[in-house]
This record gives C-alpha cells, sequence and structure tokens, in this order.
C-alpha cells in the first residue's frame, strides 16, 4: 500500500489554518482537549510490534476511510460541494468492526454538540452532513454508533475522568467535519477542469488523476450506474484521533466506478421521500464499491 504525507492534517490545539492542497492543517479542538499523545510513533496499520496504549494509537481500525456523496438528484447539500458520509475505521486488512459499544449509542446528537458548545460545528452539519431523505439526526446517531464508538482513542478511559458524558462524540463529529474542510472535492475537480455536467461523460482515469494530482494520493470513486456519487479518502493515523496527524495513503481498491462514460452530473430535480432499510449507511443504495457492500449488509 502506497503512502503519502501529502495533504498531511495536523489535528492540534493551534486554530484552523486555511486548507489548500500539499499543507499541513492545524485544526481547533480548544472545546475538547489535548490527549497528550505523541507524534514521533508509527502511525496505524504502520507498526512492526504490538502498541500497548491504544488511547495514543488507533487499532485495530487504523486504516481510515472518510466517505463523501454527491447526490444529485435529488440534490443534496450545497451545488458546489460534496457532502459527508462518515469517517470509518477500518481494519488494517480491510476488514472492520460495527457497533462496538451499546452503551454508547447516543441520541440527539444535535443537542449534545450544542451542550458542550459546538453549535459551529452543528450549524455547518446542517448544511454539509444531510441525509438523503432529510433524517439529519438519525443519520448522525447511526454514523457515530456504527462507525464512531469503534475508536479506540475514543474510549472513555482516553479522555479526562472530569469530561462530560458524550464528550469522546463531540469530538469525533468535530474531526470528521475539519477533514472533510481539507478534503474539498469538488473544488480539486473543478481546478482541473471538471465541473458537473449534461453535456460528457469522463473517464476514470481522468477523475483520479485529477483528484491524485492535487492531493498525492488516489481516492476511490463509486457510482450508481453510470453517475458518480460516492468518493472514498484513506489515511492512517498518528496519535489520537482527536488532535492526531492523519496521513493520506492510496485507495485500498478503486471503487465501483465503470472505466470510461462516467456522469458526473450538477445537483438538480425535485426532493423526494421513500422508505428505506438502513444496511450500514445505505450502501447498496449509494453505489458502494461491491466488495464493500456485500460485507456491509
Amino acid at each position: 500500500m502506497a503512502t503519502s504525507t501529502t495533504l498531511a492534517v495536523i489535528i492540534a490545539i493551534a486554530g484552523l489554518a486555511s486548507a489548500t492542497p500539499n499543507s499541513q492543517v492545524a485544526i481547533d479542538l480548544s472545546r475538547a482537549f489535548n490527549s497528550m499523545c505523541s507524534l514521533n510513533g508509527p502511525a496505524s496499520c504502520q507498526n512492526s510490534t504490538p502498541t500497548a496504549d491504544l488511547c495514543c494509537f488507533e487499532a485495530p481500525g487504523g486504516l481510515i476511510m472518510q466517505t463523501q456523496f454527491w447526490d444529485a438528484d435529488p440534490p443534496r447539500g450545497p451545488s458546489d460541494s460534496w457532502t459527508i458520509h462518515g469517517l470509518w475505521p477500518n481494519n488494517c486488512d480491510g476488514t472492520f468492526a460495527e457497533n462496538c459499544d451499546p452503551s454508547r449509542d447516543y441520541t440527539d446528537i444535535a443537542g449534545l454538540l450544542t451542550d458542550q458548545g459546538a453549535e459551529d460545528t452543528l450549524d455547518f452539519m446542517q448544511t454539509y452532513w444531510v441525509d438523503f431523505e432529510g433524517k439529519n439526526e438519525e443519520f448522525w446517531e447511526h454514523e457515530w454508533k456504527t462507525h464512531g464508538t469503534c475508536y479506540s482513542t475514543l474510549d472513555p478511559s482516553c479522555l479526562p475522568s472530569d469530561s462530560p458524558t458524550g464528550a469522546e462524540a463531540v469530538a469525533f463529529f468535530e474531526t470528521v467535519v475539519k477533514l472533510f474542510k481539507t478534503l474539498p472535492t469538488y473544488d480539486l475537480l473543478t481546478d482541473a477542469g471538471i465541473s458537473p455536467t449534461e453535456e460528457k461523460t469522463f473517464t476514470l482515469k481522468e477523475l483520479t488523476d485529477a483528484l491524485s494530482a492535487a492531493t498525492g494520493v488516489t481516492p476511490a470513486l463509486n457510482c450508481d450506474g453510470k453517475k458518480l456519487n460516492a468518493i472514498e479518502w484513506y489515511f492512517n493515523l498518528k496519535g489520537s484521533v482527536i488532535d492526531g496527524e492523519f496521513i493520506p495513503i492510496d485507495a485500498i481498491s478503486k471503487g465501483s466506478c465503470r472505466e470510461s462514460g462516467i456522469e458526473y452530473l450538477p445537483k438538480t430535480g425535485d426532493d423526494f421521500t421513500t422508505t428505506y432499510t438502513d444496511s450500514s449507511c445505505l450502501a447498496a443504495l449509494h453505489g458502494r464499491s461491491r466488495d464493500l457492500v456485500d460485507a456491509r449488509q
């Protein structure tokens, strides 16, 4: 697996620097706390010997995947931005755990964020982390209980003893949002001359080459039939999810999109509602790659 420090993301108590490709980004988590974890050791999935302190070393889920949606019809989110799906801790071999601690299946995520001073994060989520049928709160709760509870570095035992209930979930949502801000997929494609259109199609190589040239790593692209609708950015992590260094790496698979004839459509159409059965983040509905669809149902 290829690794790169390009676009390395430093989450530190230092303020949010401007997010640009080929840079390190300092992220302000002043509402949270300093994990006191050193960044001098190996990154997750890059260690040669077992690591005992799992508060400062993400394991076993050290292959971290940041997922985004492009929901064109019906449209979801701003017309000039992809939206957040989640931040998933896969095991180093590509397997994964889910729903790791039902005792921490928090509800009322909006209230939790508000009560702990993260209103700006909540405001951002209400625009950029949206459910396809408008059930944002259920979507956020699902992402936390299914994936967030599986991070070793977010175990409550890793937090100060006087931390309020749910502080680790607040840190999770703040990190997801701020990592997302360093991955402006729409802008990266637009800067390479690739914008949503009904007039032409694209090859997989055109899309991945543009993203790789901008970031130094190759993400996985997923399609629903011919339509581009999801992207996966992969990382290893030094330190804690709270204030560690996310190190971009190449995707472990190329995703489900075909080699050519890919449609990257503008966000158009009317809203719609439908009844659905939740199958681990609606993987099949949103065109997830076949191996992950099969595994996560």
